[in-house]
């Protein structure tokens, strides 16, 4: 192993034992193959995982997922859950991108009928849906409206004919975090919000027209409503330059209140109690609430695009699921016997509730909620649900998605656009990006592969596969 600390415990979860005399408060977990355990004890993520073990409050052990890599504090891919009473909350094991997340369509449109006009098709969500750094949205919202956003989460959208009602049912949360608060979040993080509402972003974000090219678990797809050889949108994006300020604002304000020792300084905490802590949550769950709002007006956009292009009722492109991936949330677990209220910091990781859990909804409470699972550019996404053995293993936890293996810097550096724009046409895949720069940073040679996280995760009995996704085309920032 590429770590000495690790011990392997069966072919996909491997663990660093409890070490007092470093600081360590409980093990950390590793969950993934051998050849991917080996890469995130090269690139400096499980040294940020044996970090994570040393906050005050843990519970349980700190947890990584297969797509695990570096990132802010905690590493991408990292889960950790923290005593509510007397626990913590890092923004740094949420993430600057709050409720990044994913969205996902179903569309009554076989693969033939789609690719007569997918160009047309492609070019009108481009065109729609308007990506890249710093991009402004069609949308002009007043400050109320903006507030109303922040507090309302998609209640604001449907009220105001964005969406379809059902839409609720089908979202994380139900769209909406009820303890947020407008109040929380600066002038500044409003600023770069209120103009971006409906905007897909830049870096790994994206929209992509996909095809349901094999199906795993046939009752769940049929509640999910997925059809081999059908057409699904899948849309990726979070808070925007929003959720970025709020989260830049609560670190710099725990960095100068004066902190105690810290194994890295980017893993900054508040403590339950205080007031810096209920702040950050209110404004953390305000972002989160905007990200839900900002992929409703996106998939109304998708709905659009598609009702003109095939004479199809919008209301017959049913949402699937919309899954949040960068947040802490109040649940309650199983720890000891006994049940506990936690704080549970999922950054880079999805929440993956099995049959049972009323969080689920009516919707899913008899089948476990969809997991979302983006692969990269020309290889497949996932559609999972959760293991019931996984709560009591990670809190009910799977990966978000492919996990970059290199540097967006190292991509601009060794690969070819053309060879990259080569390859997704061998695919069969219609690429229309704002940037070249995008094409090199988001090509499928950045990321792990797909397959092996899924396996990775089926292995270790987080979550199963229902679906997969075959990509048609992409539209990026």
């Amino acid at each position: 192993m590429g770590n000495p600390q690790l011990r392997r415990e069966t072919d996909f979860i491997y663990r660093v034992d409890r070490d007092i005399s470093a600081g360590m408060n409980c093990d950390a977990l590793v969950f993934g193959s051998r050849d991917l355990v080996d890469r995130a004890g090269k690139d400096g993520s499980i040294a940020q995982l044996i970090n994570v073990s040393k906050l005050p409050g843990i519970v349980g052990s700190a947890m990584a997922m297969p797509d695990i890599h570096s990132g802010y504090g905690f590493p991408i891919g990292g889960v950790a859950a923290f005593a509510y009473d007397d626990g913590i909350i890092s923004p740094g094991g949420v993430g600057y991108d709050i409720n990044c997340g994913v969205s996902l369509v179903s569309v009554p449109l076989t693969i033939d009928e789609f690719l007569k006009s997918r160009k047309e098709v492609i070019d009108a969500l481009f065109n729609s849906v308007p990506s890249g750094v710093g991009t402004k949205g069609r949308i002009r919202l007043t400050g109320g409206q903006l507030s109303a956003i922040l507090e309302e989460g998609i209640e604001w959208a449907i009220a105001n004919g964005i969406g379809n009602p059902e839409d609720r049912g089908r979202t994380d949360e139900y769209g909406s975090f009820k303890g947020a608060d407008a109040s929380k979040i600066s002038e500044s993080a409003r600023a770069r919000g209120i103009r971006q509402i409906g905007t897909l972003g830049a870096g790994n974000h994206f929209l992509e027209i996909q095809a349901v090219d094999q199906v795993l678990d046939l009752q769940a797809a049929e509640a999910f409503g997925l059809s081999k050889g059908t057409v699904t949108v899948m849309v990726h994006t979070g808070s925007r330059g929003l959720g970025h300020q709020v989260a830049t604002d609560y670190i710099e304000k725990l960095l100068n209140s004066g902190t105690e020792d810290l194994p890295d300084r980017q893993l900054v905490y508040a403590r339950s109690g205080e007031r810096v802590f209920d702040d950050y949550m209110a404004a953390m769950q305000g972002a989160a609430n905007f990200a839900f709002v900002n992929r409703e007006v996106i998939i109304d956009q998708v709905r659009k695009v598609f009702a003109r292009s095939f004479n199809i009722d919008p209301i017959e492109m049913r949402l699937v699921y919309s899954i949040s991936h960068n947040l802490a949330r109040v649940e309650e677990h199983s720890v000891g016997g006994s049940r506990k209220k936690l704080i549970v910091h999922r950054k880079g990781a999805t929440r993956a509730f099995p049959a049972g859990r009323q969080e689920n909804g009516k919707e899913f409470v008899a089948t476990g909620h969809p997991v979302l699972v983006p692969g990269s550019m020309g290889t497949k996404s996932y559609v999972l649900v959760g293991e019931r053995e996984n709560l009591p293993l990670s809190f009910g936890s799977t990966c978000h998605g492919a996990g970059r293996s290199i540097s967006r810097h190292r991509a601009l550096e060794s690969l070819s656009r053309s060879k990259v724009a080569a390859e997704l046409e061998g695919l069969g895949v219609m690429l229309k990006t704002a940037s070249s720069r995008a094409i090199l940073e988001e090509a499928p040679e950045s990321y792990k592969g797909i397959e092996d996280v899924i396996e990775s995760v089926i292995g270790a009995g987080l979550s199963r596969p229902v679906a997969s996704l075959r990509p048609l085309g992409v539209v990026k920032g």
